[in-house]
Order: structure tokens, then C-alpha cells, then sequence
């Protein structure tokens, strides 16, 4: 599965970005589509999951009511919506797709990436 995200920059706190995710998949409806992101020296940490069909979703502590994700399988591509950004979510967002249900980084395959800088 090749993914291209897209839809980072520079935003001021408080302020919002949606990312966006396509992917090349035919087959896109059949993955869990997920958002990892990756600060400077951290880890990576799971930031949000969609079921196959968009039924069920899942978030970070961290993020929870503040990002949105969603997706739309004809179009084979996600979203994450992020409002009321903080300059601790500041870091490269990455979409990935799994066979399965996952609220870890362990994702099956992983797009390049897209960076966010949140100005405080």
C-alpha cells in the first residue's frame, strides 16, 4: 500500500490543520487507516485510528476532542482534522494502514510523512 500525506505547516496555536492521506490501494477500504506522529527525540505515538468502513474511531488521550479523523473509501483517502493545535503537537505526522484494529505505532505500512509546527 503506497500513501502520500499531505496538508502539514505552520500554524499558530489555537489555530487548526487538516491532514490528508491517499493512498494507491484498491483494496483501501479493506485497512484500518491510522495517524502516527513523531516529535524531535521522542517516539512515536499513536494519535488516531479509523475502523474499515469509518464506523468506529479512536484517539490519544491527548488529542481526544480536538482532532477528527475520518475517511472516504471511494476517494481511498483519510483525513485528520486538528483544531485548538498546542505546540506539544508540533512533530511529523505520519498515515499508516493496518489489517487490523491498532492503538499503537504498529502499523503494516507507513506514508512519508508530513510535518506540523505549531508557533506558541
Amino acid at each position: 500500500v503506497q500513501l502520500q500525506a499531505s496538508g502539514g505547516g505552520l500554524v499558530q496555536a489555537g489555530g487548526s490543520l487538516r491532514l490528508s492521506c491517499a493512498a494507491s490501494e484498491r483494496t483501501f477500504s479493506t485497512y484500518v487507516m491510522g495517524w502516527i506522529r513523531q516529535a524531535p527525540g521522542k517516539e512515536r505515538e499513536f494519535v488516531a485510528a479509523i475502523s474499515w468502513r469509518g464506523g468506529m474511531t479512536y484517539y490519544a488521550d491527548s488529542v481526544k476532542g480536538r482532532f477528527t479523523i475520518s475517511r472516504d473509501n471511494a476517494k481511498k483517502t483519510v483525513y485528520l482534522q486538528m483544531n485548538s493545535l498546542k505546540p506539544e503537537d508540533a512533530a511529523v505526522y505520519y498515515c499508516a494502514a493496518s489489517v487490523k484494529i491498532t492503538t499503537t505505532p504498529a502499523y503494516d505500512y507507513w506514508g512519508q510523512g508530513t510535518q506540523v509546527t505549531v508557533s506558541s
